[in-house]
């Protein structure tokens, strides 16, 4: 009886541990998830401050060596050279003025993508015109060396 006894008793501290193992990987896991989105958030904060301010060289290291700008109505810009290119032919055109709202952020392991909108304006260089601008966004990040960074990007104009 004793020995069943003791059977019984080290079963539930077994038991007990792997659940509290569990319970603490589940916390350890909503934890990083948290830091993660909160790591994109900043991302796309900055990338919001790289456009308003024409920053090309600061948009272009937000991405990754061999990421993939893919602007409504121009072609793709794939790469680091490309892409800062393609941002400076864009802030020689247009000055833009908007803000972001994130709609959804969903993490995979070391890939994340982000469903955002935009509104603001836009100054055409050409012209002097300000317009209005709304668009809604496709971001897909992956980390390389340990930081979040956009691997691919694709808007269209909602308006």
């Amino acid at each position: 009886m004793m020995k069943q006894l003791a059977i019984i008793l080290m079963a539930i501290t077994i038991l007990s541990a792997c659940q509290n193992k569990s319970e603490n990987l589940t916390k350890n896991s909503r934890a990083m998830e948290k830091l993660a989105k909160q790591e994109i958030e900043s991302l796309l904060m900055t990338y919001k401050g790289t456009l308003n301010t024409s920053n090309a060289e600061k948009a272009t290291s937000l991405y990754t060596k061999d990421g993939i700008f893919m602007p409504s109505g121009a072609p793709s810009a794939i790469g680091t050279e490309q892409i800062k290119g393609a941002y400076n032919f864009v802030f020689s055109q247009i000055q833009l003025n908007i803000e972001f709202y994130i709609e959804e952020i969903t993490i995979e392991n070391s890939l994340a993508y982000a469903v955002t909108s935009s509104k603001g304006s836009t100054l055409i260089h050409a012209t002097g015109e300000t317009v209005t601008k709304e668009n809604r966004e496709l971001f897909v990040f992956e980390k390389e060396n340990g930081t979040w960074k956009i691997a691919r990007y694709m808007f269209n104009k909602t308006k």
